[in-house]
């Protein structure tokens, strides 16, 4: 795995900018909506606490930053290495197995994605964003959110079959950009609307950064961790079984 790792540091050093650029979204969200339409916000009440609009939008950037991080290589670059490249097949001529494989570029997605959280945390300081020291755990948050997306971009990307068919990414991924309380409270949706965005993956890694970057801590933080957890297991799984299928047979 740590040979995989190793490639991929390898190959990034030529094409730093190509993922510097991938950072650069959700900062621009904060900078255009954060603090322009906080201009225009008086705030929110967050856990029965007064919250900036900067504030609360910035934790829920900070979330989507490492989700761009872990979905861009577990879906496309993946993909590429998969059906065009065949990467995969001259790895497993080596001692390497699919389960390997699968882990080693899981951990490169999920260090990527936890990279661009990093990244981001260092902004919402240097902005004064960050109100506790609590804030510090948003770095394994990120890292954690990363493996779940990583996990499941990966096995929904071994049922692929053209570069038409990444649509589908971004037609899932933006609708829980703008709806998983992101830019306003989930407590504006109707009952059955927020039903569904309490069971999306981006709203749990929202939820868990915007109370770690605030220091308001509740039980929902321990439901996000499991609930990601579990996600990225579940997706690493099938991941694996889709490897099997496609390179051993």
């Amino acid at each position: 795995m740590w040979v995989l790792i190793w490639r991929q540091l390898l190959v990034a050093r030529h094409s730093w900018y190509v993922i510097a650029t991938g950072f650069l979204e959700p900062v621009l969200y904060l900078f255009s909506i954060g603090i322009g339409v906080g201009h225009m916000v008086s705030g929110f009440t967050f856990h029965g606490h007064p919250i900036g609009y900067s504030e609360f939008v910035a934790p829920a950037m900070l979330a989507t930053a490492a989700m761009n991080g872990a979905v861009m290589d577990a879906t496309f670059n993946f993909f590429f290495k998969l059906k065009f490249a065949k990467l995969y097949d001259q790895q497993l001529a080596t001692p390497m197995t699919t389960s390997t494989i699968a882990r080693g570029e899981l951990a490169w997605s999920q260090l990527r994605g936890g990279l661009y959280g990093i990244a981001f945390l260092v902004v919402m300081v240097c902005m004064g964003l960050v109100g506790s020291w609590w804030a510090l755990l948003a770095v394994p948050a990120a890292l954690l959110l990363a493996f779940g997306f990583a996990a499941v971009g990966m096995a929904l990307t071994t049922y692929m079959r053209s570069w038409q068919d990444f649509e589908y990414v971004t037609l899932a991924t933006m609708p829980m950009l703008l709806f998983s309380a992101t830019f306003f409270p989930a407590t504006a949706y109707p009952d059955w609307v927020r039903w569904i965005v309490d069971f999306t993956p981006l709203y749990r890694g929202v939820v868990l950064c915007r109370e770690l970057t605030t220091g308001d801590l509740s039980w929902a933080a321990l439901a996000s961790v499991g609930y990601l957890l579990a996600f990225g297991l579940a997706g690493l799984a099938i991941t694996r079984r889709r490897l099997d299928a496609m390179l051993l047979t």
